[in-house]
């Protein structure tokens, strides 16, 4: 093959796979039409947050791909990030973000994080969220509910709890129900979600695609012209819809069941990437995965998180001679960044030749307290965290890239918001923080 065909081979496939339509055909005439202010797809965080938000302007429907209640927000086990001592530590959060996504972060994405994330906390609090706190006594659940109790959630003897996790140069990691921070957040957000009057709920419903119409779009791909006005959706008692929306808000989530081992939910295949792209948006660092260092390892069984705040209380990192390995290839040991543990893990692993390193919390005292759901999950299978090593390997965790959106969250496709995993705004560059 001469090179000029070779390259007109090439520029073929190129502009096939570049092609963006339907994923099924429909007639508009036989199905049923749903009308709504804003289309929220996806029930986690991103989602349930999202909804609450635009309830405020109008009608909303919310559509969640399985039951409310089914996202990765609630397998979250850590905690959130957020500098809570304002005054000292917004620029030190700043510059710990920049420094583990290796600098390619967008630094206006990440200053937006660091400064608004303490009063998205005090809004947790005041929406009754009961994070874990700290007093004379020493750690403590906090009663649910705002009230005076919120207003001296930053200060005094009942401080809120914290923790460290790889990536942070201080304990800045606010956790909830010891190690269910991710259920505490989904209760909370879903009962402010049930107690407005304008979300209404749509479980199982899955998206197919996101509705397009023909208009002046300037801001798509190469030769597309599209308005996002909806979603075409399924579901399995009413079949083929089309909901039609104002403002249609992506918040999909992530897609960790591409690969053969990931901490993610089995609903997390990566469906609202695929629609965003059929729609005419903008995609971004898609080859940016992140991988989380530690999660369960057993044979045969599927992978289960093994939250980072184990080693953020003092968990070490051992092989299968029992000997501490990080710290020979980083000065903050087991509290690297998240890509260079897993990247060592993985290399510990091919040169020791074994299937799994091991977290040994047996020096901690009072761990089944401190993190009573991973005691349970390590008891079910036989492992008693007070006298046994748990054994643990990387495995897919989070997305780092996704549809790409400005700070206001407007993607390419004028309609189309997207936020969450399944957005990239640049606010983690080459590698989340934990």
């Amino acid at each position: 093959m001469t090179h000029a065909a070779s390259k007109g081979t090439m520029s073929r496939m190129a502009a096939l796979l570049d092609t963006r339509r339907y994923l099924t055909d429909f007639d508009s005439r036989r199905i049923s039409h749903v009308l709504t202010d804003v289309l929220v797809i996806g029930s986690g965080v991103a989602g349930a947050r999202a909804a609450i938000e635009a309830a405020q302007y109008g009608d909303v429907i919310l559509m969640c791909k399985q039951a409310f209640e089914e996202s990765a927000t609630r397998y979250a086990q850590g905690g959130i990030a957020a500098a809570i001592d304002e005054v000292t530590d917004v620029q030190t959060h700043f510059d710990d973000t920049m420094r583990v996504g290796a600098m390619l972060n967008d630094p206006q994405a990440v200053q937006l994080l660091v400064g608004e994330g303490p009063a998205r906390i005090r809004e947790l609090i005041e929406w009754g969220l009961a994070f874990d706190r700290t007093g004379a006594t020493g750690s403590s659940r906090a009663t649910p509910g705002g009230g005076a109790g919120s207003n001296r959630a930053m200060s005094g003897d009942d401080r809120l709890a914290r923790t460290r996790e790889g990536g942070h140069s201080v304990h800045r990691i606010v956790h909830a129900g010891g190690d269910q921070t991710g259920l505490e957040l989904v209760r909370t957000l879903h009962r402010r979600v049930h107690e407005s009057a304008r979300i209404r709920v749509f479980e199982n419903c899955f998206l197919i695609d996101l509705l397009t119409i023909e208009g002046e779009c300037h801001r798509a791909a190469p030769g597309l012209n599209r308005l996002c006005r909806g979603a075409v959706t399924f579901h399995p008692q009413h079949g083929h819809q089309l909901i039609w929306a104002a403002q249609t808000v992506l918040a999909s989530g992530g897609c960790g069941q591409l690969w053969r081992e990931t901490t993610n939910p089995s609903g997390a295949t990566g469906d609202g990437f695929a629609a965003a792209f059929r729609a005419g948006a903008v995609l971004k660092d898609m080859e940016l995965m992140q991988f989380h260092p530690t999660t369960l390892y057993v044979a045969g069984a599927g992978r289960a998180l093994i939250s980072e705040a184990v080693r953020g209380e003092g968990a070490y990192l051992v092989d299968k001679a029992g000997e501490r390995f990080m710290l020979k290839y980083h000065p903050d040991g087991e509290l690297a960044p998240r890509d260079i543990v897993s990247r060592v893990i993985h290399e510990h692993l091919t040169e020791t030749r074994s299937n799994s390193v091991f977290l040994d919390v047996r020096h901690l005292k009072g761990f089944a307290k401190r993190f009573p759901y991973i005691a349970e999950l390590c008891a079910d299978f036989k492992i008693d965290v007070t006298t046994d090593l748990i054994p643990v390997r990387p495995s897919a965790h989070y997305m780092i890239g996704g549809v790409a959106v400005e700070l206001d969250g407007s993607s390419s496709v004028p309609g189309l918001l997207a936020c969450g995993e399944v957005s990239c705004t640049g606010v983690h560059g080459a590698n989340r923080m934990a």
